[in-house]
């Protein structure tokens, strides 16, 4: 009786660990969280490297997650719509850039903030953006000498 006692309790106990390993990681894919927040969209000329989930980050702290990503077709820009925490302000001079973790790292969306005492809204579109700039494009121009 005692084995089958054993047993059951060590069952138990990797389930459990089972179990705060899946609510650990939820967290930290952000799972859940999506519906916290007001949105916002930028229009930028190159995505590369985001994603739906792609953080959204103001002084290196996460705000926010991209809900979508689509192609204006008549402007042939990457319309990005995503969301910023409630309780975060967006001043309406602020620039958004499409930034990269490091030389081997993912890309994140950044809110740079202005200084204006203006704020978006939900729904505005931020127009100061800038792309996501190639590290293969960039060794291309260093190599062929830069001047291109």
């Amino acid at each position: 009786m005692s084995e089958n006692t054993t047993e059951v309790i060590v069952g138990g106990a990797v389930l459990a660990l089972a179990i705060g390993f899946g609510v650990y990681a939820a967290q930290i894919a952000g799972v859940g969280t999506g519906g916290a927040g007001y949105p916002l969209s930028a229009s930028f000329r190159s995505a590369d490297g985001v994603s739906l989930g792609t953080d959204v980050r103001l002084a290196g702290v996460k705000i926010g997650t991209v809900t979508g990503i689509d192609l204006d077709e008549t402007t042939y820009r990457a319309v990005t719509t995503f969301t910023v925490r409630d309780g975060i302000e967006v001043p309406d001079d602020s620039s958004v850039v499409i930034s990269s973790e490091g030389l081997l790292g993912g890309n994140y969306v950044e809110i740079l903030p202005g200084g204006s005492p203006f704020s978006y809204a939900a729904g505005d579109e931020v127009l100061d953006t800038q792309g996501a700039v190639s590290l293969v494009s960039l060794l291309m121009k260093f190599v062929a000498g830069g001047d291109q």
